[in-house]
């Protein structure tokens, strides 16, 4: 009767621990769970009026734009296929 007594009461602590670990608060990782998502967005935005300015960017070159514009597009293309290596070990006869 003993023994059982024992046992019990080491299955009951036991349970106990298992269910206080589980009850622990937020980790520092949830905590600040977005945080660098609007630390980004706010950094990003560096003059809010920015967007009423409507004058024509100076210093980049139309060539160079265009050339911009047409490697942008080619990276869409398929791409090449991977090279084939071909290693020769001996003569085969």
């Amino acid at each position: 009767m003993q023994q059982m007594g024992t046992i019990s009461l080491a299955c009951i602590s036991s349970i106990v621990m298992l269910l206080a670990g589980c009850a622990t608060g937020p980790s520092r990782l949830e905590a600040s769970y977005g945080t660098a998502y609007h630390l980004a967005r706010y950094h990003q935005i560096l003059a809010p009026g920015a967007e009423n300015n409507v004058e024509p960017v100076y210093g980049f070159d139309g060539v160079a734009a265009q050339a911009a514009i047409e490697k942008y597009h080619t990276s869409f293309a398929k791409p090449p296929a991977p090279p084939a290596y071909v290693l020769s070990i001996g003569q085969i006869k």
